[in-house]
């Protein structure tokens, strides 16, 4: 497709989304799009599933609500773009660039994000169950609220990675880099033979040594549970979850009764 048909199609496509009658919704699917500079174009709501848009240039671009359903956009660069309810199912992202895109709600379920580059991203409410992540770059990444079952995360970067109440139930952990990351209340967090050998902080354990001190266990096993607590609670106090809790205030009592 030549820079002078895709100008018509982007001409036709604003006047669609600003009501005229002589506007018409870009009609993109299957189109190859290899290479083109599409940099801050409004694509909102296109139809560009099977697209081959691999190596474009969508830096800034508006993609909110766009149909990429098996799009090919390997080696893209989509820093900035605004991807916001995009349907992205199935689509090619290997080696994309992807930083700080807003991918808020997002539909990236069996995506392929291999090597991709997501860092600082805004992937808030995204649905990426059983995406490929491997070796991507999350450092700094939103993961709020995000969808992660079942995803591929082996050797992901996830430094910095905000994941609170991120479901992440049969996720595959395996080599990632968790340092930093805060995982407060997120779900399904595997420490299975499928979810080990992975980095993490000193950060990450004290918050896990501090919810394991408010479980409850049988009578039976209470003295031997009490001895594992008395092991693993002056790191639990170091957590940052500590306070919320309520273990200062019972190590204080306890402290108190002796």
């Amino acid at each position: 497709m030549t820079p002078d048909e895709i100008k018509e199609i982007l001409e036709l496509h604003k006047k669609w989304q600003d009501g005229s009658e002589e506007g018409k919704k870009a009609g993109l699917r299957g189109a190859d799009l290899r290479e083109a500079g599409l940099r801050g174009a409004d694509l909102r709501g296109a139809d560009l599933r099977g697209a081959n848009l691999q190596g474009a240039d969508l830096q800034e671009a508006n993609l909110r609500w766009a149909h990429l359903q098996g799009a090919d956009l390997r080696e893209a660069g989509l820093q900035e773009a605004d991807l916001r309810g995009a349907n992205l199912r199935e689509a090619g992202l290997q080696e994309a660039g992807l930083q700080e895109a807003d991918l808020r709600g997002a539909d990236l379920r069996w995506a392929h994000l291999q090597v991709a580059d997501l860092q600082e991203a805004n992937l808030r409410w995204a649905d990426l169950r059983w995406a490929d992540l491997q070796e991507a770059n999350l450092r700094w990444a939103d993961l709020r609220w995000a969808h992660l079952q079942g995803a591929d995360l082996r050797w992901a970067h996830l430094q910095g990675a905000d994941l609170r109440e991120a479901g992440l139930q049969e996720a595959d952990l395996r080599g990632a880099n968790l340092r930093w990351a805060n995982l407060d209340s997120s779900t399904g967090f595997s420490l299975s033979c499928k979810g080990s050998k992975f980095t993490v902080s000193l950060k990450l354990i004290f918050q896990y040594f501090a919810h394991f001190c408010t479980l409850k266990v049988d009578e039976s096993e209470q003295k031997e549970f009490e001895e594992i607590l008395e092991k693993i609670r002056p790191y639990a106090l170091k957590s940052h979850v500590a306070a919320d809790l309520e273990l200062i205030e019972a190590d204080t009592k306890s402290k108190g009764e002796k």
